[in-house]
Formats: structure tokens, C-alpha cells, sequence
């Protein structure tokens, strides 16, 4: 198989973007020349590539397995130009947006090792909830922002015209229950627990788990009290007013007294995704060097040893 690595900036435009349109827009060519582009890379693969959907344009599993091909050749690519035009070029001020347990967890603790590698890089974090976060960064107020979605449903959300979407993690959803409040964590019935849900902000990405979980139990799930952090469920399911969904990044470094963290089947997981409106792809730039900041950061964070 001999693939032109040129058609891949094309697939990943498309991925990225959600439609040939889009994609034509964000590359600065014609819809024409981006279905040719994808018509010749199916020719060189043998497989097809998109496909068409109600709500854009889909990569098939071929295309999705090509694509993260492609997005490996990027981040090579952006090493090596970074490396050659030389890390002192990066300069300015990227204001950042994030939720508590992202910012906290995976951005802060880096952040001395960012300005010792890029002096003149000057990173403004923002912490703030989903609305707040997509409407600074839907003023401009903010060049990127690191939100939460459920993995299920996160296709439900749309993006706003020319802004993109990039995953950062994927992590797994814990059940968090009063200490000894289960006898066993096998065939749990999520529907019939012992005791209520804790409510949660309706924005938040576990409040839309717990519309899935309602959903598909056909059943009204009651909820008690509600919190916005995760250190006020902790202490609400450790003095045993409920039980609650939690994130595995949410656990990170916090003391677990009282409670007992479980893995449950059915739960999905949570995507944590960097959302910017700046099309610009050379890594020289500061809004790009900061992206791919924040991407090694969440590829070298260990859910595992958060719970």
C-alpha cells in the first residue's frame, strides 16, 4: 500500500472538522479538490475512507486507523520544525480555559517545566465551567479551552463554524459508594442502589450520564442535595447522603476516606477535548505550541493511578 502523505492532512481536516465542506474551509481549498484528495487516497488504500452521515461526514474504521496514522506524522513533523526554528521563537500570551480537575491535575503541575523550556511563552489559565468556557472562547476572550463531554453523547454537542475539535484523553467513569455500602460490585443494578444519586450542574458531563443511565433503565432515578466539586461528593457520599458518578482525573491526588471507588460495566467513559477557533498550523505559533503542550500532558497522565 502506497499512500501520498499529503492526502492525510486532508483526512485529518475532515475528522477533525466533521464535513468536506468544513474541511475545504479550514484547509483554504475548494470541496471538489478535498473529495478528489479522499477519492485518491481510497484508490491507494483499497479501503473506503468517509462516510456520509445526516449530522457530516464519518471516517470509517479504515479511515479512522489511517487517519491516527496521519496524526502521528503530524506530531513528528511538529517536533522537528519546533526544533529547528528553535524553542526561543515562541513567544507571546495563550489564555487558556479548562475545568477544575484538568487544570488542577494535568496543566498546573507542568507549568514550571513550560516556562523554563519557553521563557518568552506566556500561558493564562482560565478555570471556569462549560458554558462559561465556550462563550469566552466563542468572544475570543479565551485562544483555547480544554472541556469535558460524555463519550456517549458527546455527538449530541455541535461545534460552532471554524472552530475545531481535538481529543486530549478518554477516561474511564467510576461508581463512588459510602465505604462498604456494596457487599459486591458484580451484576449491579444501577437503576435500584441503595441510595439516591447525587445531583450535579446539568451542564456537567456526568449529569449527562446519569440521563444516560435513566434512559436506558426506563426508570426515575431519585437524586439528593447537589454539588459542583468533586471534593463536596466526596464528603456528601462519605457521610452516606448518595452515591455519585465521579471522573477518574476528578480522583487524582484527593483522599478517598470513607468511600469505595469502583470500576462498573455500562458507565462509558468521559473525552476531555481542546476546542480553539486558530487555524493556523505551524508549530512556531504560540496557540499551537501550547495545543501540543496540553496533548503530551494528557497522553502521559496514568488514569490508573488516580483510583
Amino acid at each position: 500500500m502506497d499512500i501520498d502523505p499529503r492526502r492525510l492532512r486532508v483526512l485529518l481536516a475532515v475528522a477533525r472538522t466533521g464535513g468536506v465542506l468544513a474541511a475545504a474551509d479550514e484547509l483554504g481549498i475548494t470541496a471538489s479538490a478535498v473529495s478528489q484528495q479522499l477519492t485518491k487516497l481510497e484508490d491507494e488504500t483499497g479501503h473506503t475512507m468517509v462516510v456520509r452521515t445526516p449530522k457530516g461526514s464519518a471516517l470509517t474504521p479504515a479511515g479512522l486507523a489511517v487517519a491516527e496514522a496521519g496524526e502521528e506524522i503530524e506530531r513528528a513533523l511538529s517536533v522537528a520544525r519546533a526544533r529547528i526554528e528553535g524553542v526561543a521563537k515562541i513567544a507571546g500570551v495563550v489564555r487558556v480555559g479548562g475545568f477544575t480537575s484538568f487544570v488542577r491535575t494535568v496543566v498546573i503541575p507542568r507549568l514550571p517545566e513550560w516556562r523554563t523550556k519557553y521563557p518568552q511563552l506566556q500561558i493564562r489559565i482560565v478555570e471556569d465551567d462549560f458554558p462559561a468556557l465556550m462563550r469566552l472562547l466563542r468572544q475570543r476572550e479565551l485562544d483555547a479551552v480544554v472541556v469535558e463531554l460524555d463519550s456517549t453523547t458527546a455527538e449530541q454537542r455541535s461545534l460552532s463554524a471554524g472552530m475545531t475539535e481535538e481529543p486530549l484523553l478518554d477516561e474511564p467513569w467510576k461508581l463512588v459508594v459510602p465505604a462498604g455500602a456494596l457487599l459486591t460490585t458484580e451484576n449491579i443494578d444501577l437503576a435500584r442502589l441503595p441510595l439516591p444519586w447525587l445531583g450535579v450542574d446539568p451542564m456537567a458531563a456526568n449529569s449527562a450520564v446519569l440521563g444516560r443511565l435513566r434512559q436506558s433503565a426506563g426508570a426515575r432515578m431519585e437524586t439528593a442535595h447537589q454539588y459542583q466539586d468533586t471534593l463536596t461528593a466526596l464528603a456528601l457520599v462519605a457521610a452516606g447522603e448518595g452515591i455519585a458518578i465521579v471522573p477518574t482525573l476528578a480522583l487524582s491526588g484527593v483522599a478517598h476516606d470513607g468511600v469505595d471507588v469502583l470500576d462498573v460495566p455500562g458507565l462509558g467513559t468521559r473525552r476531555i477535548v481542546l476546542r480553539r477557533f486558530d487555524r493556523r498550523r505551524s508549530p512556531s505559533t504560540p496557540v499551537d505550541t501550547v495545543a501540543r503542550l496540553l496533548r503530551e500532558s494528557a497522553g502521559a497522565f496514568d488514569t490508573r493511578s488516580a483510583s
